[in-house]
């Protein structure tokens, strides 16, 4: 497999007296524009509408400058921290033929002090520096981000939705049964059709029936239940009907070998394909610390302690793991990962510990699979459709 940039420095030689390097403080009201530019002793500073094309108004104005103090400009580079407003920025900028980075903003260190000042001009000098020193090569000052493109950003759009949705219909499923305990109703499932029917005849402990603006709040609940579940389905329809329009087509052929795992849904697959299987991650150290199941280690002379879990990754991605590490106990109980899970927890490893630790090796493994096509012998499969 072919090494991976992993975007921790720049590959590309820094020649300062013909670079001209900024970089933007964002807010949702203004973007504070900070740069570096040769030939120009001051560093400038300037609060801008946010608009690109107003960036690129004084990108051009800077360019001009450096010309007439007799350095021209042959590289532009961008960066500001990956927030709000996403990504469409720096696509907007490549598309102008502008080197513009996402700098990650966990990887920008910042001082300890317990007041320290903040504003959007410190913040805006501590990113220009973290910047330079990843243009120098030099490990250690900031991470980038990777740019998906738009037609990436929107395959993540249906599984992220329906989680939103799933989520709320439990939200309100739970208001419903709290709105029944407090009338002394218990036992009560709102999640299944027959209950809408079922109101009605519902009896508190003194035999009284629910009081009518109660009753009218459960019948609009019940509405909106209805709702969620019309749109989680019309999404999972469609899904559907993607794979099967196209199913050649981008990471539809990834999603399909891992929906034929006994145990992993194509809700599952799709999650894990969009959110971390597709990217160009460099290899398994990286897969596991993206997905946020790495150790913390906390080692200093002769202290030695584990802090649990990194949970520096992506959560979704986290979540959904610990759930299908615990189905795929259940759904491939002849395979190798699952003997080696009852081992480690014959032996004395608790459960939480090890689900966790099988949850980063069925990664890595499902990471295998989509990367090279290698299937374990062991692993049980459906049949190709």
């Amino acid at each position: 497999m072919a090494r991976v940039d992993d975007l921790s420095r720049s590959l590309v030689a820094f020649d300062e007296h013909s670079t001209l390097v900024g970089v933007i403080e964002m807010s949702e009201k203004n973007w504070l524009v900070g740069g570096l530019v040769p030939g120009v002793t001051r560093r400038p500073l300037k609060k801008l509408e946010p608009d690109g094309e107003a960036l690129l108004g004084l990108v051009a104005r800077w360019r001009d400058e450096a010309l007439k103090a007799g350095r021209p400009i042959a590289r532009i580079v961008l960066a500001y921290e990956a927030g709000r407003d996403g990504f469409w920025l720096a696509r907007f900028l490549r598309a102008r033929g502008i080197e513009a980075y996402v700098m990650h903003p966990t990887s920008v260190a910042v001082s300890r002090e317990h007041k320290r000042a903040k504003t959007d001009r410190l913040d805006a000098a501590m990113l220009l520096r973290a910047l330079l020193g990843w243009l120098r090569g030099e490990r250690g000052h900031c991470q980038m981000v990777a740019i998906p493109t738009l037609a990436e950003e929107d395959a993540k759009r249906p599984s992220r939705e329906r989680e939103a949705l799933v989520k709320e219909c439990t939200r309100i499923v739970n208001r419903m049964k709290g709105a029944l305990a407090r009338l002394g109703i218990r036992g009560v499932k709102p999640e299944q059709r027959r209950v809408a029917r079922r109101l009605e005849s519902l009896r508190t402990p003194e035999g009284t029936p629910i009081p009518p603006q109660t009753l009218a709040a459960l019948r609009r609940e019940l509405a909106r239940l209805a709702l969620l579940h019309e749109q989680i389905k019309t999404i999972e329809q469609a899904r559907l009907e993607r794979l099967e329009a196209a199913p050649q087509e981008g990471p539809h052929p990834m999603l399909r070998l891992l929906a034929r795992v006994v145990g992993v849904g194509v809700e599952t697959a799709d999650m894990l394909v969009h959110e971390v299987l597709s990217r160009q991650l460099r290899d398994e150290k990286a897969v596991a610390r993206y997905a946020g199941v790495t150790g913390s280690p906390d080692e200093s002379g002769s202290k030695r302690r584990e802090k649990g879990l990194a949970k520096a990754g992506n959560a979704r991605v986290r979540r959904g793991l610990i759930q299908l590490a615990w189905r795929f106990l259940l759904f491939q109980k002849d395979s190798a990962l699952t003997q080696w899970y009852r081992e480690k927890v014959a032996t004395g490893m608790r459960k939480t510990s090890a689900i966790v630790a099988l949850a980063r090796k069925l990664l890595i493994m499902l990471w295998r699979m989509a990367t090279t096509g290698e299937v374990p012998d062991d692993l049980v499969l459906r049949p190709a459709a």
